[in-house]
């Protein structure tokens, strides 16, 4: 053998040794997780999905080095209950109590119930939560001037840095892990959803205090010049301002990552984005054609923009994989005067479908998500039926896990599909809004229509007076009810719909 062959039998030799070792280096060192949750953004109101009013870029970058999905579902037309279905792995609607929360409900998930959270901690992952809550805290009469628990860290989470509720509900303060953030022991919390408290004047009361009007509701205490549903005294110190709100909360997930960079993390941000009351910073407001629901997009895309950028920093983002959804579809309307109807335009939040927030209709739960790993996914489009239910197993299965038999009983393993690897995905799940809806392939049945939330205007069109079914593949619009033309379809899906719902399970 001459030299030059020595030395190249050598070198591959030594590429092979190197490449072993890699490969078990990342197979010690399973993917950190993020996982991006917006408030009400709607299939069509980014960029890689079709809009060209706002600008969404670095959204835009995930799905262009990822996956993006064109049949992805949030498991209820509302927060709170899709929210409790994606850390819980359960339909919400099996469980009462877990429709939209009041500011001061008890935490709706029990202590030690199996979580996203508490699947990946056991894996060896810190886990955190910053942003948006809404899933209730501590067993009732919550004291908000001392430790505040039940909450996330007794779920799974180890650090959390909460909006408690919504921006449109007191308190309106910060909680990180069981505190208050900021507060003056002097100038005590108090709050209440029956009865007003405390001289802080109210949106019915003061409309002429107002920097941002009302449509319906939201009308009790003003804080920062914008009235909120429940009633508030105290805490002046500690009251968050709206406009630094995305900046507050996208800089403590920044942080998190951060002092988590040496070992797998999973971080649950939540956003406030685009939720009402829609107040961006300075930096935005007046950048979109489409008001303060346009600007508080461009807002959101800005916090993503701040995470994805913190990974390049930090030389994580090859072996992190970070998803973005949302939790229902969008709405216009939601009780503020911010010119969402009035300045839409031909945007169209919900794209091609029909429906929205509070509705049955697929622009009710049907929801962006794209998914980026580096190391792992390569870039496609997937049309695969996908839940946020499974995110659960799915991450359990990732690192070598399975729930409980009596935990995430919904939540399936889709593993290869949320990888864009597969087209498998799920054979049926349960849209909610109200009553339930079951898909099925090309196939949607509604059973037990609900007409969707009065006053949220224009923003869903009015649920079928009856059962219907309708055919998405000739009929994404939903307008034409088949029920009568395909009794036999109609029948099979209200069994396995039926079946579903009596079984208390579906995995």
């Amino acid at each position: 053998m001459s030299l030059r062959q020595s030395i190249f039998v050598v070198v591959v030799a030594l590429t092979a040794i190197c490449a072993r070792g890699t490969a078990s280096l990342a197979a010690d060192r399973p993917p950190n997780i993020v996982l991006i949750y917006a408030d009400d953004i709607g299939y069509g109101d980014l960029g890689c999905y079709g809009a060209t009013a706002v600008k969404t870029p670095n959204l835009d970058s995930i799905a262009t080095a990822g996956v993006r999905f064109t049949d992805a579902h949030c498991s209820s037309a509302t927060c709170t209950p899709s929210r409790f279905s994606l850390l819980t792995g359960q339909y919400a609607w099996r469980k009462p109590g877990t429709g939209i929360l009041p500011g001061d409900a008890s935490l709706i998930i029990p202590p030690g119930t199996p979580t996203i959270a508490s699947t990946l901690k056991t894996a060896g992952y810190t886990t955190g939560v910053v942003g948006k809550w809404h899933l209730g805290l501590g067993t009732g009469d919550v004291d908000w001037n001392g430790d505040i628990k039940p909450g996330p860290l007794e779920i799974g989470f180890d650090y959390c840095y909460l909006i408690p509720a919504t921006g449109d509900r007191v308190p309106c303060v910060y909680l990180e892990n069981h505190r208050v953030v900021g507060l003056d022991p002097a100038d005590p919390i108090r709050v209440n959803y029956g009865s007003p408290i405390g001289d802080d004047p109210t949106g019915r009361e003061r409309p002429d205090l107002l920097k941002m009007k009302l449509t319906h509701g939201h009308d009790m205490t003003i804080l920062n010049g914008i009235s909120r549903i429940g009633y508030m005294s105290g805490g002046k110190a500690a009251r968050w301002v709206d406009e630094d709100m995305a900046d507050a909360i996208t800089g403590k997930a920044v942080q998190f990552i951060e002092k988590n960079e040496k070992a797998p993390f999973f971080l649950f941000f939540a956003t406030h984005d685009i939720h009402v009351p829609r107040v961006p910073h300075a930096r935005f407001a007046g950048k979109t054609a489409l008001g303060p629901r346009g600007d508080v997009i461009q807002e959101l895309d800005w916090s993503v923009g701040q995470i994805l950028a913190t990974l390049d920093r930090l030389k994580l983002a090859d072996n992190t994989l970070i998803m973005f959804s949302s939790d229902n579809g969008p709405v216009l309307d939601d009780g503020y005067a911010d010119d969402a109807v009035e300045k839409l335009g031909s945007h169209k939040p919900a794209g091609p479908f029909r429906g929205g927030k509070y509705s049955i209709y697929e622009g009710g739960t049907r929801v962006p998500l794209v998914a980026r790993w580096p190391a792992r996914i390569k870039p496609s489009v997937s049309s695969t039926l996908i839940s946020q239910l499974d995110f659960l197993t799915s991450f359990a299965a990732l690192t070598g896990q399975k729930p409980p038999a009596d935990a995430a009983l919904d939540s399936l393993d889709t593993l290869p599909s949320l990888l864009g690897e597969s087209q498998q995905g799920r054979e049926t799940l349960i849209e909610h809004a109200g009553g339930l809806a079951i898909r099925k392939g090309q196939w949607k049945y509604v059973a037990a229509p609900a007409a969707g939330k009065k006053g949220a205007k224009a923003n869903t069109a009015k649920a079928p007076g009856g059962p219907a079914l309708f055919d998405l593949s000739t009929d994404i619009d939903e307008s034409k009810n088949l029920v009568a033309e395909q009794p036999t379809i109609a029948a099979e899906l209200s069994a396995a719909l039926e079946k579903i719902r009596s079984s208390g399970r579906s995995r």
